[in-house]
């Protein structure tokens, strides 16, 4: 079974009515009124969130987001220890692209459009990315690089993002992504050393 679907029905479980009376609101300029009239449970709210590609596994600031604002420490708790666990078991590549795309999300400002230019989104898209985050400029990155890397698929590595940062005169922001690849593969190369010691 799905981990993250589990996470999701056990979010579900721990909402009140209320609770989910509020999150309908908060999701009003997310889904379709009608939609919205259909949802009877949080997991009908979730269902219709990742049909629409507002809610992934990898991409989970949104579910965040809502729960911070019903102020459900408990909550929030279940999905840190989930994405705890999920990037415990991501592959080392999967695991650096993550941490790479959270330093470039952190740093790339104003100029996200040129960089995802540079990283082959579309003009249509980069307008759609927009308009669903308009006051969120780290969404409109990280949405940019998700939409690059299910694009470029197994060729979507760090060493790439590198380049392009670099070919967009963004050297800090790849610096920074290029120290925190070394750091992790010397981590990696010490804990693959220690079970034989």
């Amino acid at each position: 079974m799905d981990p993250f679907l589990v996470l999701l029905h056990s979010l579900s479980t721990g909402l009140s009515n209320s609770e989910l009376t509020e999150l309908k609101f908060l999701c009003h300029k997310l889904v379709s009124k009608r939609k919205l009239e259909r949802i009877h449970c949080g997991l009908d709210l979730f269902l219709v969130l990742l049909e629409q590609n507002e809610l992934e596994r990898q991409r989970t600031q949104l579910l965040r987001e809502l729960l911070t604002s019903l102020r459900r420490v408990d909550l929030l708790q279940r999905l840190d220890d989930f994405e705890a666990g999920a990037t415990a078991g991501a592959s080392p590549e999967e695991a650096g692209l993550r941490a790479a795309f959270d330093i470039i999300c952190d740093n790339v400002g104003r100029d996200w459009r040129r960089l995802a230019r540079q990283l082959n989104v579309s003009d249509t898209k980069i307008d759609a990315i927009e308009e669903q985050y308009p006051r969120n400029l780290a969404e409109r990155v990280r949405e940019s690089l998700r939409i690059w890397k299910n694009l470029e698929k197994e060729n979507a590595t760090v060493t790439h993002l590198v380049q392009v940062l670099r070919d967009c005169k963004m050297n800090l922001v790849a610096d920074l992504v290029e120290e925190k690849q070394q750091a992790q593969e010397s981590q990696n190369k010490i804990q693959s050393m220690s079970p034989m010691t």
